[in-house]
């Protein structure tokens, strides 16, 4: 049974993260989270908001992530898992809120512009 279910977002990746009371095991897409994160940055990113509210063994996340790359994707998961937190318990938003785990990063990748190379970066200047 689904208990709780929480969006969460970065750049254009966008996590569902369903709470369900369990062993803390974490899966993102049906696979295991140490199968779709490779790294230990990112594994550390995703468990960050369970690891602060100590509730590694309370419960399970099942997460659907999609867009973006692999950092944008794990920054929506962790969202996702504190939000969903903090509404199963509002006492973990006192936990959450100082470690700005559940404050949306607004920053997103800025549109290249006409009659430049990329977003800032402009053709080479030729005097002569």
């Amino acid at each position: 049974m689904v208990n709780n279910i929480c969006v969460g977002r970065r750049k254009t990746a966008v996590a569902r993260a369903y709470l369900t009371p369990g062993t803390g095991k974490i899966t993102v897409n049906g696979k295991d989270l140490t199968e779709y994160f490779p790294t230990d940055t990112l594994l550390d990113e995703v468990r960050l908001p369970m690891t602060a509210t100590e509730t590694n063994d309370r419960f399970d996340a099942h997460v659907r992530v999609r867009g973006g790359g692999t950092h944008g994707q794990a920054g929506a998961v962790k969202m996702s898992i504190a939000r969903a937190l903090v509404s199963m318990d509002e006492e973990n938003r006192g936990k959450l809120r100082p470690m700005r785990l559940l404050t949306r990063d607004s920053r997103m990748v800025e549109r290249k512009k006409y009659g430049q190379k990329k977003a800032r970066k402009r053709f080479q200047f030729s005097k002569r």
